[in-house]
């Protein structure tokens, strides 16, 4: 029954919204979408009832990404889409993802994500859009009970998204079939790949049936996404609105060369010198919790996400960030591309990425929506190499500025994890605990490891 109501929807060409409340008027998360103008979105190939959607969802002009994009994907080709972060592209394949549900009434889309944080923010997208259309999603993560997926699957969603891992957690258990699969959607998939999750996106692309649409979205274009291009898809449409590897164009650079016993103070000095809020990453998830430490040692409010978070941790620290209880968010790049928020005003590469696709990936986090953004990424004098291979891959040449006159080295403090409370020995200078046998255990404090 359920099925043949989504599937009736579309035949509809004038429906009034019953929903009214809050929640029906949620807006998706599409940053450049503009307000004014009539019918943006009209000569896409939108069904009616979804143009009445956008319009109840504020969106009446289509980024550059959704406009090349949407037309190809209604028709059901296979697709590659690049595009920077911030520019809409979740909604430039959930509404012909839900268009071709509806028109079809039978298949399932399945939407692969590299990180737990992206999958919930495409879920709420794609909640946002389908609500009207009673569109059942489930979301696959870790950190999440198994038990609790299995009864979201039971209830034959129409949208599954989901990260490699546990994806395929479900298929070795056999509680996830993907026979009914015409709709796959690889999102930031060069970050996949990046990630090392190209056996598993492999895997899972064998799974599913041959006879489906593949869409695929990535902000830079190398080698090992050609090469899936190649394996998996049919004659894609390739949609380009910026060079693949192109910086964000409103983002300003500036480098710093510093020593590593410098950045501490150097890091002090710049957010004294910029009010906003701050998205700093560091390459370990060492190095994020002692940078954090440091910042509140500032006088700043900073939270870290990272790899060593729970699931429910990091969705506290990202949600204390965008509702600004933290000024300072810690990264490393599990999170780059699970962070939607408005209004960053600088992005401090406080370690250069290993991968110069990940620079474009991290900094694409400010100058969203058409803002004005800055990056500045502290390096030190024997990573020169690396700027070069940056400047090369985003065709940019990055202003090097002169050091600043740097505060004095603050007193390092040492905060206490409020879950394992360690007290404090003067005579060894050791911090001591039990364990959870009772006995006695001390380990000198942790040294900020690169």
């Amino acid at each position: 029954m359920a099925g043949r109501v989504f599937f009736c929807m579309i035949q509809q060409t004038r429906i009034v919204h019953a929903h009214n409340n809050s929640e029906s008027q949620t807006r998706l998360r599409s940053p450049q979408a503009t307000y004014g103008g009539q019918g943006g979105f009209s000569g896409l190939g939108i069904a009616p009832k979804l143009l009445e959607v956008l319009a109840s969802l504020k969106f009446q002009t289509p980024t550059p990404i959704q406009a090349k994009a949407i037309p190809a994907a209604i028709e059901g080709k296979d697709m590659i889409g690049i595009a920077q972060t911030g520019t809409g592209k979740t909604l430039a394949f959930g509404i012909p993802l839900i268009q071709r549900l509806m028109q079809t009434g039978q298949g399932m889309g399945l939407v692969i994500v590299p990180t737990r944080e992206l999958a919930l923010q495409d879920n709420e997208a794609l909640e946002s859009l389908g609500r009207a259309f009673h569109v059942k999603t489930a979301v696959l993560i870790g950190g999440v009970a198994m038990g609790y997926q299995l009864r979201m699957l039971q209830r034959r969603p129409h949208i599954i998204i989901g990260t490699p891992g546990r994806i395929i957690d479900h298929l070795r258990q056999r509680t996830l079939d993907l026979r009914l699969v015409n709709i796959l959607i690889l999102d930031e998939a060069d970050r996949m790949l990046d990630m090392g999750f190209a056996p598993q996106v492999n895997q899972i692309l064998e799974a599913v049936p041959k006879d489906r649409q593949t869409m695929l979205f990535s902000a830079t274009m190398p080698e090992n996404i050609v090469k899936i291009a190649t394996r998996h898809m049919k004659l894609p449409v390739r949609v380009e609105v910026a060079q693949s590897g192109t910086a964000a164009e409103r983002v300003e650079h500036e480098l710093f060369v510093a020593r590593k016993d410098q950045k501490a103070r150097l890091l002090d000095k710049v957010l004294s010198e910029h009010k906003g809020s701050v998205l700093l990453f560091s390459r370990t998830k060492h190095g994020a919790k002692k940078i954090c430490r440091d910042i509140k040692a500032m006088g700043h409010s900073a939270a870290e996400i990272h790899s060593n978070k729970s699931l429910a941790q990091r969705r506290e620290a990202l949600e204390g960030f965008k509702l600004g209880k933290y000024r300072v968010l810690v990264a490393t790049d599990i999170a780059s591309r699970g962070i939607d928020v408005k209004g960053i005003e600088v992005v401090i590469n406080y370690d250069l990425p290993e991968n110069p696709e990940d620079y474009v990936h991290r900094i694409g986090r400010t100058g969203r929506a058409g803002q004005a953004g800055r990056a500045i990424s502290f390096v030190v004098p024997e990573q020169r190499y690396k700027v070069k291979a940056i400047e090369r891959l985003t065709r940019s040449s990055f202003p090097i500025s002169p050091l600043p006159e740097l505060p004095p080295a603050r007193p390092s403090v040492h905060v206490i994890d409020e879950d394992r409370r360690p007290t404090f020995s003067r005579r060894t200078q050791t911090h001591v605990r039990r364990d959870y046998s009772g006995q006695r255990s001390s380990h000198r404090p942790s040294s900020f490891r690169r």
